[in-house]
C-alpha cells in the first residue's frame, strides 16, 4: 500500500508537470484593447482596466492595437510597468496605417510580442522637451541628462525583450523612424500582420518569454475575440484630455463666470462657467502645463471682471485678451509640438471674447447717455404748460400734475411752455421753451 501510494503521488506530480497552463493554452479568449491618440493618464487608467479584465477570464492574451504620435513620458513608464507586471503575454499591434512614434516606440518595445501592419512606421523617439517646438530654456547638461536617461530606458528595453539594441538608441538619439518592413529586418518587432485577423492567426503557437524570464505558448486557433472598449466615462475624460479642449473649457468657463458677475441671478452662465472651470483644472492636472501660462489666462479674467465694475471703455479688455493670447500660446509650452492649442483657436475665441465686451462696453456707453425714465432725472428736458403766470414763480402742469415752478429769466403767461431744467424737492426750475 506504502509503494502504491508513493507511485500515485509521483504520478500527480508528474501529470501537473504535463499539464497545459488553463491560463494560457486553454483558454478560449484574445483580450484586444484600442489605443488611439495621444498618451495620457487616461490611456494608461484604461489599459490597466482592460490587462485586470483579461486576467480575470484567464484570458490567452492581451492586443493593445496602437496609433499614437506620442506622449508623456510619464504616462508611457506606466504602461510599460503595466506590461511587465502581468502574467498575460502582452502583443502590441501597430494597426493599418497607423504610427508607433515617441512613445509609441517604447509601449511597442516593452511588448512580449511586437506586430506591426505593412503601411506603418516607428520611431522618432526622442524625447519632447528636447525635440522642436518643444525646447525651452534648459542647459546643456540637463539636455544631456534628459537624452541619456531616455537613451539608457530605450536600450534596456530592447535587450529586455531581445530587440535591436542599437536601433533603439537611434530612435531617441537621432529620431530615427523606419517602415515596418525595415523594422522587422532590424529586429525592431517581431512580426508583421496585415490584419488583426493575420496577426491572431500568426500568435496561434508562438512561444513567448516574460520579462521575468517565464515562458507561455500562445494559443489562439479556438480563442474568441473580445473587445474591450473604453468605456463612456474614459472616452469623455480622453476628450478633454486634449489641450485644445482643454483650452476651449478655460475660455467658457471665463466667459460664463464673467457674464454672471455681469448679470448676477442669471444662473446658467455661472453653472456652466463652474463645471468648464472644474473640467479645465482636471484637463490641466494631466496635460503638462506652464504656471506662467495659467497665470496670464487668470490675469485676463481678473482685467475681464474689473472692466464690468470699472469701466475703463475698452483699456482693461483690450490688456485682458493679450494677457490671454499670451498666456494660451505658453500654456502648454513644456510638452513639445504635440500639445500645442492651435493658433486659429486661440485668435477664434479672442475675437469671441472682443465682440462680447464690444457688445457690454457699448450698452454701458448708452446706459450713460440715456435719459433717466424714474425718479426726479426723470423730469429734466421735459416740457411742462404753465398754469399760472411766472413772475418769476408760478405754477406748470406736467403729466396731470401741478408742479410749483420758477423760470429762470422773464415772464411766462399761462399756456405757454417752459423746459424743465431741474427739480429740487417739489418745485421745478424752469426755462422758456424755444
Amino acid at each position: 500500500m506504502l509503494r502504491i501510494l508513493r507511485l500515485l503521488v509521483l504520478l500527480a506530480l508528474v501529470l501537473a508537470a504535463l499539464a497545459p497552463n488553463p491560463g494560457r493554452a486553454d483558454s478560449h479568449e484574445v483580450a484586444v484593447l484600442t489605443v488611439n491618440g495621444t498618451i495620457t493618464p487616461v490611456l494608461a487608467d484604461y489599459i490597466e482596466r482592460g490587462i485586470d479584465e483579461a486576467e480575470a477570464n484567464n484570458a490567452t492574451a492581451v492586443i493593445v492595437q496602437l496609433d499614437t504620435p506620442g506622449g508623456l513620458d510619464t504616462t508611457m513608464r506606466d504602461i510599460v510597468q503595466l506590461f511587465d507586471g502581468t502574467a498575460l503575454p502582452v502583443v502590441v499591434y501597430v494597426t493599418p496605417g497607423a504610427r508607433a512614434a515617441s512613445a509609441g516606440y517604447f509601449i511597442t518595445s516593452a511588448a512580449d510580442v511586437a506586430a506591426m501592419a505593412p503601411d506603418t512606421a516607428i520611431g522618432a523617439a526622442t524625447p519632447v522637451s528636447l525635440s522642436e517646438g518643444g525646447e525651452q530654456e534648459l542647459s546643456d547638461e540637463l539636455k544631456a541628462k534628459i537624452l541619456n536617461d531616455a537613451i539608457a530606458y530605450a536600450r534596456a528595453i530592447a535587450e529586455a525583450h531581445g530587440r535591436n539594441v542599437d536601433w533603439a538608441e537611434e530612435a531617441v538619439r537621432h529620431g530615427a523612424s523606419i517602415a515596418a518592413s525595415e523594422a522587422l529586418e532590424l529586429g525592431v518587432i517581431d512580426l508583421i500582420a496585415t490584419s488583426l485577423p493575420d496577426l491572431i492567426t500568426q500568435l496561434d503557437g508562438l512561444q513567448v518569454t516574460k520579462i521575468d524570464g517565464s515562458t507561455y505558448t500562445i494559443r489562439t486557433s479556438t480563442a474568441d475575440i473580445r473587445e474591450i472598449n473604453m468605456t463612456t466615462l474614459e472616452g469623455f475624460l480622453l476628450a478633454i484630455s486634449d489641450p485644445n479642449i482643454a483650452f476651449l473649457l478655460l475660455s467658457l468657463a471665463t466667459l460664463g463666470l464673467t457674464i454672471e458677475i455681469l448679470n448676477p441671478g442669471l444662473i446658467f452662465p455661472g453653472t456652466v462657467g463652474a463645471i468648464s472651470g472644474l473640467l479645465a483644472f482636471y484637463s490641466l492636472g494631466v496635460l503638462p502645463v506652464d504656471l506662467t501660462g495659467i497665470l496670464f489666462i487668470v490675469l485676463a479674467f481678473a482685467l475681464f471682471v474689473a472692466e464690468v465694475f470699472t469701466p475703463t471703455f475698452g483699456l482693461l479688455t483690450a490688456g485682458g485678451l493679450g494677457s490671454l493670447i499670451f498666456g494660451s500660446i505658453i500654456l502648454f509650452q513644456g510638452g513639445g509640438p504635440l500639445f500645442e492649442v492651435n493658433i486659429w483657436l486661440v485668435i477664434t475665441v479672442a475675437v469671441i471674447i472682443a465682440a462680447f465686451f464690444a457688445f457690454v462696453i457699448n450698452r454701458v456707453i448708452a446706459a450713460h447717455r440715456r435719459q433717466a425714465t424714474t425718479g426726479r432725472e426723470e423730469l429734466i428736458g421735459k416740457t411742462a404748460t404753465v398754469r399760472t403766470s411766472l413772475e418769476p414763480e408760478g405754477t406748470v402742469f406736467h403729466e396731470g400734475e401741478i408742479w410749483q415752478a420758477e423760470l429762470d429769466e422773464g415772464r411766462a403767461a399761462p399756456g405757454e411752455e417752459v423746459v424743465i431744467a431741474r427739480a429740487e424737492g417739489l418745485k421745478l426750475y424752469v426755462t422758456r421753451k424755444k
